[in-house]
């Protein structure tokens, strides 16, 4: 994968929790445009590198170079300004606001208002849920939610932790249909245990192992290669 005009570039990223490490010398990079999936077992480090990459945990070792300037020792508040979204696995969306005032959250700081509509016509049901609980909505309306605030932010890189995860079958298909979409205007970095929904959105893909890329490679190629099954069985 060229890592010429990439948004993001990782290289030899070490990250943990106090003294213990959880990442080791990991690189990757995401293009302006387009979705790179991150697959593998539970605790492997998938969502710890998400942090990392969000400032949400400072890194022992490595660089994060995002649109070419070094992340890595900026706070999350910094890199959110210069455009790094970060969807999280839990705890998303504030259950005890509305979605309006969940939205409107989102949309501090940022002059235009009709964004907030953008997000309503991009998940038509949040449109009629405006008045509702945020802790009422169901799985998938709460990923859409989600998203749909983290987008309010303008991000030009949304990380993704697990999307779909806890959402009705009969929606997965639907929200696997705005990332695509999503996908074709910015870069998105999807961390999904849907293994198929991950590889049908994700142009290339990178599988970890303890902390590692054990395999990585355009998604089509990742899907046909015999060791996938390897890395992902329990």
């Amino acid at each position: 994968m060229s890592d010429t005009e990439a948004l993001l570039q990782v290289e030899k990223l070490s990250a943990g929790y106090g003294r213990s490490r959880v990442l080791f010398d990991l690189s990757l990079v995401a293009q302006r445009r387009g979705a790179v999936a991150v697959l593998g077992r539970n605790g492997v480090g998938k969502s710890t590198l998400l942090k990392t990459l969000a400032g949400e945990i400072r890194p022992m070792s490595g660089v994060i170079r995002f649109d070419g300037a070094e992340a890595q020792d900026e706070p999350a508040e910094r890199r959110a300004r210069r455009g790094l979204g970060h969807v999280p696995q839990e705890q998303a969306v504030f259950a005890k606001l509305s979605v309006r005032e969940n939205l409107l959250l989102g949309a501090i700081g940022q002059k235009d208002k009709n964004d907030i509509d953008d997000v309503l016509d991009f998940f038509p049901k949040l449109a009629q849920r405006l008045g509702q609980t945020a802790g009422t909505l169901s799985g998938g309306e709460r990923k859409m939610l989600a998203i749909g605030r983290a987008l309010l932010g303008r991000p030009r890189l949304l990380l993704l932790d697990e999307p779909t995860e806890g959402v009705w079958v009969g929606v997965i298909d639907e929200i696997a249909e705005r990332l695509r979409r999503l996908a074709s205007e910015m870069s998105l970095i999807l961390v999904e245990q849907h293994i198929e929904l991950a590889l049908d959105v994700a142009h290339y893909a990178y599988v970890m192992d303890r902390g590692q890329v054990a395999l990585e490679g355009a998604a089509s190629d990742v899907r046909r290669d015999p060791r996938l099954l390897k890395y992902l069985s329990p």
